[in-house]
């Protein structure tokens, strides 16, 4: 025996109704469905990000670890700066009290045929400026 499909409704679709293949859709390029390399470039993006998040942290870090031993290294520069200053003193004022009679009685002969050698430009002379930075 032969079983009879029933129609499931007793009205005829119109000419406007007709039937929606997807079949199509599968086959070609869409962004509504999810490809498989889709996670896999999320991964990579989301890793880049993170790659580049940490690099953005490391890099600000370090200047600003630098900027803090510029500060500290230009303030140790001042304080040597100030203790050369005070042994130049010291030995300018001692060197005052010593004469060419000194010499002698402390062993030091006379010096002949002095050369003085000048070395032209500022090749020994580092100025900073206050900020460069």
């Amino acid at each position: 025996m032969r079983t009879r499909i029933q129609k499931i409704s007793k009205y005829t679709p119109s000419i406007f109704q007709g039937r929606l293949d997807l079949s199509s859709a599968r086959r070609s390029f869409s962004l509504t469905v999810e490809h498989s390399v889709e996670q896999i470039f999320l991964r990579a993006l989301l890793g880049a990000l993170t790659i580049l998040a940490c690099a953005y942290i490391y890099f600000v870090g370090s200047t600003i670890l630098n900027v803090i031993a510029r500060k500290e290294a230009m303030a140790e520069m001042a304080n040597l700066t100030n203790a050369v200053s005070d042994l130049e003193r010291e030995y300018f004022a001692v060197s005052q009290r010593l004469g060419p009679d000194d010499g002698t009685r402390l062993g030091l002969s006379p010096v002949s045929n002095t050369v003085y050698i000048h070395r032209p430009g500022n090749s020994a002379s580092a100025t900073l400026g206050i900020n460069e930075i």
